[in-house]
Order: C-alpha cells, then sequence, then structure tokens
C-alpha cells in the first residue's frame, strides 16, 4: 500500500524531460494539451497521495483512531516510517494549497484588474488599445475576449508586423490557451518537479499561436520578425497582467523565433513520447486509485465492518 502511494510522488519527476521532448516531436498544440492534460492529472494524484499517507498516520494515533470508531488496528506499515511520513505529508499538502490560494487570489485580481483596464477602453472588434508608454500586447481571455495592445508597442511596429502581432494574440483566444496556461499554474503549486513543466507549457503556448498567426498571415519570416521586435520592445516593460494571459512577446523568444525560420513543423514520429507521457499518467492514476481503495478497505478492516 504504502509503496503505491510512493509512485504517483515520484512520476511527476519525469514530467520535464518527457514534455520537452513531447514539444520537439508533436506538433506544438497536441504537446501543449498533452502535456498539460498529463501535468493536471500527476499533480492530482500526488495531492491524493499525500493525503492517503496523512490519513494512514492519523489513523495509527490512539486519538484519531478512537475519532474514526476503529476496533481493530490498522494494518499499515511500520509506525517508524509511517508517522513521518505523515507528518512530512501534512506539511507538504498544507504548503501546497497555501501557495495554490495565494496564486489563484494573485491571479485572480490581476485579471480582474485587466478587465476593468480593458472595459474602460473603446474597443473595435476584439482590439482594445491602451495609451501606454510600456510596450505591451496580450490575449485577454473572457466574456467577450479582447486582445490588448498599447500604443507604445503599436509604434514599435510596422503594418505587417502589427498585423502578425495581433494575428498571434487571436490564436491564443481562439485556442483557449489561457486554460492551460492556468492548469499549468495550478499544477505547479502541487508537486515542485511540475514547476519547471509550466515553462514548457508555456512555450508551447506561444509556439501553437506563433504558427497559427504564419499561416494566417502567410509569411515566417515576418511572423518570426514580429515576434522579435515585439519581444525586443518590451523587455524592460514590466507588466501587471495576470500570468495566465499569453503574449506574443513572452517565453523564450530565440527559440521561437529559430522555429518560424525553420521549415514548418510536421507530425514526426512522436508515438514513443506519447506513448511515455500516457503510461507515466496512467501507472500514476492507477497507483492512486488502487492505494486509495486499498486504505479506505483497510479502513472498513479496523472499524470492523468488513472482514480482512
Amino acid at each position: 500500500m504504502t509503496a503505491l502511494l510512493l509512485l504517483p510522488l515520484l512520476l511527476p519527476c519525469a514530467l520535464p524531460v518527457l514534455a520537452r521532448r513531447a514539444l520537439g516531436r508533436l506538433t506544438p498544440v497536441v504537446a501543449l494539451w498533452a502535456v498539460t492534460g498529463c501535468a493536471v492529472l500527476l499533480a492530482g494524484c500526488s495531492l491524493a497521495a499525500l493525503a492517503a499517507f496523512v490519513l494512514i498516520g492519523l489513523l495509527e494515533l490512539p486519538l484519531f483512531a478512537a475519532l474514526g470508531e476503529l476496533v481493530h488496528p490498522l494494518h499499515a506499515a511500520s509506525a517508524v516510517f509511517v508517522v513521518p511520513a505523515a507528518v512530512a505529508s501534512a506539511g507538504a499538502l498544507a504548503g501546497s494549497c497555501s501557495t495554490l490560494v495565494r496564486s489563484a487570489l494573485r491571479q485572480s485580481r490581476a485579471y480582474r484588474a485587466a478587465r476593468a483596464e480593458a472595459a474602460c477602453r473603446p474597443a473595435a472588434g476584439d482590439l482594445c488599445v491602451v495609451d501606454s508608454d510600456r510596450p505591451d500586447a496580450y490575449a485577454l481571455p473572457g466574456r467577450p475576449h479582447r486582445v490588448v495592445v498599447t500604443t507604445a508597442m503599436l509604434r514599435s511596429l510596422d503594418g505587417p508586423e502589427r498585423e502578425a502581432l495581433l494575428a498571434h494574440e487571436r490564436a491564443h483566444n481562439a485556442g483557449g490557451h489561457h486554460v492551460a496556461l492556468a492548469a499549468a499554474e495550478l499544477a505547479a503549486h502541487c508537486h515542485p518537479a511540475l514547476r519547471r513543466v509550466r515553462d514548457t507549457i508555456r512555450l508551447a503556448a506561444e509556439r501553437a499561436a506563433d504558427e497559427a498567426a504564419a499561416a494566417s498571415v502567410g509569411d515566417r519570416r515576418l511572423t518570426a520578425r514580429a515576434v522579435a521586435r515585439a519581444a525586443l520592445a518590451g523587455h524592460a516593460a514590466r507588466s501587471a497582467r495576470p500570468g495566465f494571459t499569453p503574449g506574443a512577446a513572452t517565453g523564450p523568444v530565440p527559440q521561437r523565433v529559430r522555429a518560424l525560420l525553420a521549415r514548418p513543423p510536421r507530425p514526426r514520429a512522436g508515438r514513443a513520447v506519447a506513448t511515455l507521457l500516457a503510461t507515466c499518467t496512467t501507472v500514476s492514476c492507477v497507483a492512486s486509485a488502487t492505494a486509495t481503495a486499498d486504505v479506505h478497505h483497510r479502513v472498513e478492516v479496523a472499524q470492523g465492518e468488513t472482514s480482512p
């Protein structure tokens, strides 16, 4: 039982490497959603494993065993291992929940502020231009979706580059990339290894929007130039927008520009990395579910409700 609970805590450590390989071997949009789904499932399984460790440790203590109406001792590993593991799991679980709530509140405040700023500005369709000397452009989700761009950013680009920039931001809104970015942000607070996956997911979102923008304007070199100039203009500017609102000037821009200047991406032999992602996630889910069911059964046995 306890060995199974260790698997959901160890398997997320393999995801950063698998995520980078997925982005290199799959199309950006496929890599984006595949890695995001795996990160969310692995994060949930790790939290479930921590909670199970805490429950087992509590039921080893007479006070909580009495509260749980246990009439038989809980059959688990030695208390020498279980109690320290439960204490460590309780600390990790409390820390994860605390940072997750603080991040959610911070992102929510930034999102409301960004929506309020956009609502105060006249909009031409989905485009909202903010008079500011801070170069910035980003896709703002909500109802309705908005593409927010500052006058300083518009002045930094010529006409065709502006078209490519706006196509990039519209691709973010059309693709729902903010959902993946928000999920990656939450998952990053559930397991330390998933913090590195958050950057890969952000890069995958930007790469997916880059490809959509290049297809929209019909010029990959123009799109690369627009991305590079937007990043150069906004490099020293600090944006107050929430982290799950994607923008053309974010992420490792040199890597994005190289991808745009290379040949258009084609589906390659990504079956191996896709299989590894699926296997890693499936094993974690099965181990978590099996261990949780086993804990539930042992608790029922300890309560005298069923036979061992």
